[in-house]
Formats: structure tokens, sequence, C-alpha cells
């Protein structure tokens, strides 16, 4: 039997995502530096709240409010006995709204890093960091959760463990992947280092892309990189809401509705299916990308030049792939020449 996301995948040319958890939670009162994963027994309420705003806004995929839920990051706050409790809440929650929304809504159980470096960068062990994994996927699934998200990862090393996690559990599960540093993670992967890595894994993911990073340009770019490393794979696109600014004592994310708009057009073109935004998404914003995906014809491929023109540089030259902000990239001008 296939999963329920890959089933509304054949009925649907895109799905939306949703938007930020973390940002969203600090503007409902959470403190810097209190855990948001406390909420799900804690505050109850406002986690419903978000994920219901979500929903409403159009979302046809919920994340679960468990990024930091492994032991690893549970334990900077006391928690790593609680792994089961806090993760099964949050599916739990996220499931009742998508029950009560009157159509098909996605529950996808979030699993960030763990915090910790791997061997042989770091002490935490592959069998470690499965056990871990296996132990927060287990609850989300246990919880509610249809798939299992990992997002923000960083290295080879922990896409791995949380695949061969998601495998031993039989759990169906995306991947995305966090670029910020001039087209690479923070461990150096390239857009076409992570698509061959993943379709090389025994259990590849449903679906593989990017999230987060330093904005809706750079994310795009990357989103090109994957698609082009790998014509046939589901890719999702979650940017974050333009660039983070102090403001007044917070953080403020300056994207506009009407860029993000722009951004999941962009994304749409350039190949990708699962679309939502990161930090700085606000339901406003989520309107605003259904309605233009809803109601902008689709378009050919953006190049960069026409990312740049519609939604602001890039932040760096090159992508780590070849793909120069100063112009298209031999590897896609060959592209079109066979379409």
């Amino acid at each position: 039997m296939t999963d329920a996301l890959t089933r509304l995948l054949e009925q649907r040319d895109w799905l939306l995502l949703d938007g930020a958890t973390g940002t969203n939670l600090f503007a409902a009162g959470l403190m810097s530096g209190e855990a948001p994963e406390l909420w799900n027994v804690d505050q109850p309420d406002r986690i419903r709240a978000l994920h219901r705003g979500f929903v409403e806004a159009g979302s046809d995929v919920i994340l679960t409010n468990s990024f930091g839920g492994s032991r690893y990051r549970l334990k900077l706050h006391h928690g790593e006995n609680r792994v089961r409790e806090l993760n099964m809440a949050a599916a739990r929650l996220a499931r009742e709204v998508a029950d009560a929304a009157g159509r098909p809504v996605i529950v996808a159980g979030s699993v960030g890093p763990t915090g910790e470096l791997l061997e042989p960068v770091g002490s935490l062990s592959h069998g470690d960091a499965v056990a871990a994994f296996e132990e927060q996927i287990a609850a989300l699934i246990e919880g509610g959760a249809d798939v299992i998200w990992a997002e923000t990862m960083s290295s080879v090393e922990e896409f791995r463990a949380v695949a061969e996690a998601a495998s031993n559990r039989g759990a169906p599960f995306c991947a995305t992947l966090s670029f910020d540093t001039a087209g690479r993670t923070m461990m150096g992967v390239t857009s076409e280092g992570y698509a061959a890595l993943a379709s090389g894994l025994p259990n590849p993911p449903l679906a593989i892309g990017a999230n987060c990073g330093t904005g809706a340009p750079d994310l795009l770019r990357t989103g090109r990189g994957i698609t082009q490393a790998a014509p046939g794979a589901v890719v999702n696109a979650k940017a974050n809401a333009g660039i983070p600014k102090y403001v007044g004592g917070h953080i403020h994310y300056d994207g506009t509705p009407e860029l993000m708009a722009d951004y999941a057009c962009l994304a749409r073109d350039a190949g990708a299916r699962l679309i939502g935004g990161c930090c700085g998404t606000e339901a406003r914003h989520l309107v605003a990308m259904r309605a233009a995906l809803e109601t902008r014809p689709p378009a050919e491929p953006p190049t960069l030049d026409e990312i740049r023109a519609r939604i602001g540089e890039f932040t760096s030259g090159d992508d780590g792939t070849g793909a120069s902000a100063d112009g298209e990239d031999r590897r896609a001008r060959r592209g079109r020449r066979r379409g």
C-alpha cells in the first residue's frame, strides 16, 4: 500500500507545505531558550492554533512541533526521558487539526539534527544516532504522523543515520538539507552531491530538497541543482521569508507575501512539487503563495538571471556546482538545447 503523501501527489501537480514553527511560536509567547517541544504538553492550544492557521491558509502538509525532539536535543532541557511523550503529543495535535480540515492534509513528523557531530568528525557514533532517530520516529508514527520529515540536515553521516532509522521503522520519509554556505551545507554537501547520495540509498526518501538557508534566491538556485541532478525526484522547497533583521528588539524577516508568492511559482517552475516556507513564514505568506500557485500558469524553468530579477540577488557568486550568479551555467544551457 502506498503512503498518504504519495497518494496525494498522484492527484496533484504540487502541494503547499506549511510555514515556520519556531518564529511563529516566538510571536505566540515562546521565550528564547525554551524548548518548543514542551509546548506540545504545556501549551497544546497554541500548537493547535499554529497548525490550524496553516491549514486555513491552504497548507496541504503540516509539520509536527518536534524539530528538536531527539533525546540529544531534549537533554539540553532535561527532557531526554520524555522523547516518546513529547513526540507523540506533537503528532497527535497535528493529526487532530489535519483530520478536522475537511480535505486531505498530510501530517509530517519533523525530525531535526541531533545537534551532535557524528564520527569521524565528532564523537556520536552512527549506531547511537540511528537509535536516537528511531526512538523519535517511532513516537511520531505512533502519534499519527503519515510521513517522517527530516529537515535542516547538513552532514552525509547524519542523513544516512536518519534514513536508516526510518527504514528500520518502516516509515516513509522525506529529507531536506540546509544549504547555507555558498550553496553548500555547513558540512560541505552540494546539491549535486545530495541528489547522488539520496538516490543511492537502499531506502531512498520520497522527496528531497532544501529548507531554511540564506533566502529564497539561494534556495531556488539549490533547487535547480537538485532537479537537474535528479530529474525524476520529487523535490521540496521550503525557503525563509526573506532575510532576518533585528528590529525593535526582535528578529523580523523582511519577505513580503508578494515576494513569497513569486518564490512559490518560481519553485514550481523550477521543478519543485512540495513548496512551503521556513523561518519567518506566516499564514499570510501562505495565503499569497497558494493563490499564486492556483492562478498563475506554469512557465519554463527560470534562469538564474530571471530568479535574480524577480526576487533578489544571490548571497554568493557560486553554488558549488558551477551555477554562477553572474549568468546562466553551462549545464542548464545544455538542458534547454535538449528540450
